[in-house]
């Protein structure tokens, strides 16, 4: 008798529950953060600066930071009497130009002459920028320096026009100090100063336009008119006509510095006035100022 082979059942596909994967739960959102947590917005207002602009947005923990040899004024000294006549000569020429010592009449004036571009520190960066100056004043000596000519120079965005007076004497002793913080700058990456320095002393600024100041486009089908319109009034142009609550200039009267030289040149040179000692160097980190003799040996 033959026995009959075995069936073996096998199950369908179709005859099979689907298998539908579960989905993820949702993410829950998490809440928005109260506004006493997330601190107040920084907004920078010009006016409240007499209309200078940052040259770098604010960045939270980021510190503005600016090295230089700091000359101390005394208010009856033949040197801050002159530069009192310079200034008030200028202004007659440049009514817009702001001195750096008018609204600081609490404390003692005194000349800034920079030993570093405007740098940005990380909050981490602060101390070792610090002690850097610090053996830098540690390691070299007083010396004494002079005034040769005024001149003009425009920081390096093009906001700011700086009645200035250039080292003569000490131009060498300065180069050495600012040779000395190069290594310290390409650490941590910030710009070394200038190739070619031309040290001086700030004593007045204006706020230039550079709408006024800057070229028409490259545009050889620009009609008459337009051109008009961007460029400034050739019979004065020293003068923004853009309005403005702190008004601008596009650049010093062409008279200014010649007449200036003329007039003050040699008492800025001469036997009163003649030579200042340079025996500290600061460092300001923010609203934070730390200064250093000199006293190298």
């Amino acid at each position: 008798m033959k026995r009959d082979s075995a069936l073996v059942s096998y199950s369908s596909s179709e005859d099979s529950e689907p298998d539908f994967a579960t989905p993820p739960p949702k993410k829950r959102k998490l809440p928005v953060l109260s506004a006493t947590l997330a601190g107040p917005e920084h907004v920078d207002n010009p006016s409240l600066h007499q209309g200078r602009a940052r040259t770098m947005p604010h960045v939270d923990g980021q510190y503005a930071t600016h090295v230089y040899a700091s000359v101390p004024l005394d208010r009856g000294s033949p040197l801050f009497k002159l530069l009192c006549k310079i200034l008030d000569s200028a202004k007659k020429m440049t009514p817009t130009l702001h001195d750096f010592w008018t609204s600081s009449k609490d404390s003692g004036p005194e000349l800034h002459i920079s030993l570093s571009r405007p740098i940005y520190l990380r909050a981490h960066q602060r101390e070792s920028m610090k002690r850097a100056v610090k053996l830098i004043a540690e390691k070299s000596l007083p010396f004494t320096a002079s005034f040769a000519r005024i001149s003009e120079l425009v920081n390096d965005d093009g906001t700011r026009i700086f009645l200035a007076l250039e080292i003569g004497a000490g131009h060498q002793e300065l180069t050495t100090l600012t040779t000395s913080l190069t290594p310290t700058l390409r650490a941590i990456r910030q710009q070394e100063f200038y190739s070619a320095p031309r040290f001086h002393a700030s004593i007045g600024w204006a706020l230039l336009d550079r709408r006024a100041s800057s070229p028409p486009p490259d545009n050889t089908n620009m009609d008459q008119a337009s051109i008009s319109s961007i460029m400034p009034d050739s019979s004065n142009t020293s003068v923004s006509r853009v309005p403005d609550e702190h008004p601008k200039i596009t650049k010093f009267p062409p008279v200014l510095l010649p007449a200036l030289n003329e007039q003050y040149g040699s008492s800025l040179a001469g036997a009163a006035v003649k030579s200042f000692d340079i025996s500290e160097i600061s460092i300001r980190i923010g609203k934070e100022v730390s200064h250093w003799q000199l006293n190298g040996t």
